[in-house]
């Protein structure tokens, strides 16, 4: 057999050839919506490419972006690892000191921002210690004064580039973890690790893509590289459509009527607001048929919510960590014999089952593995080929000797093979030498009529050393209360797990869209201690 190594740069080669005409269709920061196909993409590729080289960029050189979902980011991650270099997708949710902490770790030359970023370049320039060059992604017309100009520098470039063959080991993106806890940490992929990682996604029992479908990353790109669609897309021949930073529900539903959006995803909060103006307006999904959803367990009275409007909810989960696909909730023909309520009852409330290249297992606090009975819980364990060994720039390593990481994660695997997160290590509650599983809790709390986001910390209390609260964001103000909230879950949740205090407020979140429970905790932590207000 021959020993081709395996290029990120060859999946859009591929598309540009066998789906040269699909439409890619991309929202930018105030530009009317670009329209183009796959192959004057690979050919804007090439130009990017030259662009960078000429700003003395070479192979192994470190490049940031701080951009949002468009087409010109999806062509830096064909560009940059391409030509050998490496891709970090910096977060602007981060706070600034962390976001100006990745970039100086990742020791970046050269730095390209979408044109609403510009103002947050200008407080970080004087402590980014590496950077050379700032790039704004835009035509001439919109540029921000004291940056270069993306689309100037590439039109003069060639439309083709001598792409080097590249060792399939070497790195091509590098991934930050949302640092609620110290620095944020480093994930250098490989170009084995992507290019394995969108093979196996795209398939049926993942996330099924093929070139009939229709797929809008409401997932920022630079959340794990948008949770991998760009390349699984991209291998499928499937038409983009990119919805830069607009993830409002009005917003959303234009681009899905009107580009025959067919699969999406995202984390829960999008899609609460999605709902919430479907509702209100009365109009219709369109041809969408199925939306993802990770980030944080998905509430089911959500996926009721969509199966009634005819999208199939899936669930999924990953980690930065895991490149980031571990498991996907698809249904087999073992689940399907149960019949239709069953079957969703396990696709709604499990994170999903193993997919190929993710070995799985759940140990106790012994290391003893533990049964696949869906009761048992322990410590969620995986290895494969897109899991990382190490932090980049660490010196140990963040594997055991048989391969295993520890995700951090408290979860059960059933006789399906259904994986489903009971709870993160540090978020279970212990209360009176009882568990409480904070996730459970937001599900129930979050099928509340007039409910955006609920989240649930453990916090000190002086008998039961941990007692639940519960942070409520409605929709909008005087959607709920806090008697409505105990309404609703009274019935639906055993007695003690009832929450010593329910706040009104806004739920924090990390850079990730996930709820911040260490600031929920950092704020409230002594507020059981404290008389009610």
């Amino acid at each position: 057999m021959q020993d081709a190594p395996l290029n990120i740069h060859d999946i859009l080669r591929f598309a540009s050839v066998a789906h040269g005409s699909r439409e890619l269709v991309s929202r930018n920061v105030d530009e009317p919506v670009w329209r183009y196909d796959y192959a004057r993409a690979w050919r804007r590729a090439a130009q990017a490419a030259h662009a960078l080289a000429t700003l003395g960029v070479e192979p192994g050189d470190r490049v940031s972006s701080l951009a949002w979902n468009t087409h010109r980011h999806f062509e830096l991650f064909f560009a940059v690892p391409g030509m050998g270099a490496v891709l970090h997708t910096a977060n602007p949710r981060l706070p600034e000191d962390h976001l100006v902490f990745t970039i100086n770790h990742a020791g970046s030359k050269v730095l390209l921002l979408d044109r609403n970023m510009a103002e947050i370049v200008d407080r970080i320039k004087g402590q980014l210690e590496t950077v050379q060059h700032y790039v704004v992604l835009s035509d001439a017309e919109r540029m921000v004064d004291g940056f270069e100009c993306y689309e100037s520098l590439i039109a003069a470039e060639a439309e083709d580039y001598p792409w080097p063959k590249l060792d399939e080991n070497a790195g091509a993106f590098l991934c930050y973890t949302s640092g609620t806890t110290g620095d944020p940490k480093g994930v250098l992929y490989s170009h084995r690790s992507v290019v394995l990682h969108a093979l196996a996604a795209g398939l049926p029992g993942a996330l099924n893509f093929s070139a009939f479908d229709v797929v809008m990353p409401c997932q920022s790109l630079y959340h794990a590289t948008a949770w991998g669609l760009p390349f699984a897309g991209a291998i499928n021949g499937v038409k983009f459509v990119f919805p830069c930073d607009r993830f409002d529900g009005a917003s959303l539903q234009q681009m899905i009527a009107d580009e025959g959006v067919t699969f999406s995803g995202g984390v829960p909060t999008i899609w609460t607001m999605y709902l919430d103006h479907l509702a209100k307006t009365g109009e219709a999904p369109g041809k969408l048929q199925r939306v993802i959803i990770g980030g944080s367990a998905v509430p089911r009275d959500m996926a009721v919510a969509f199966d009634r409007l005819g999208v199939a909810v899936q669930q999924i989960w990953g980690m930065t960590e895991t490149s980031p696909l571990g498991v996907v909730s698809t249904p087999t023909p073992a689940l399907a014999a149960l019949g239709k309520d069953d079957e969703n009852e396990v696709i709604w409330t499990r994170q999903g089952r193993m997919m190929f290249g993710i070995e799985m297992k759940i140990v106790d606090d012994d290391d003893n593995a533990l049964p696949h009975d869906g009761e048992q819980s322990g410590a969620l364990m995986v290895r494969g080929p897109w899991v990382l060994e190490r932090y980049y720039r660490a010196d140990a390593s963040a594997i055991d000797a048989e391969g295993w990481f520890d995700t951090g994660d408290i979860s059960t695997i059933d006789r399906f093979g259904f994986m489903r997160i009971t709870d993160r290590k540090k978020d279970v509650i212990k209360s009176g030498g009882e568990w409480i599983s904070s996730i459970d809790l937001e599900n129930i709390a979050a099928g509340c009529p007039g409910v955006k986001v609920a989240a649930v910390a453990g916090v000190y209390h002086s008998k039961w050393e941990e007692r639940p609260i519960m942070l409520v964001e409605p929709l909008e103000v005087g959607s709920v209360t806090e008697d409505a909230m105990r309404e609703w879950l009274e019935p639906r949740i055993i007695k003690w797990w009832m929450p010593d205090r329910i706040i009104l407020g806004a739920v924090p979140l990390t850079a990730t869209g996930k709820i911040d429970k260490k600031a929920i905790r950092d704020k409230y932590g002594q507020v059981l201690a404290e008389p009610a207000t």
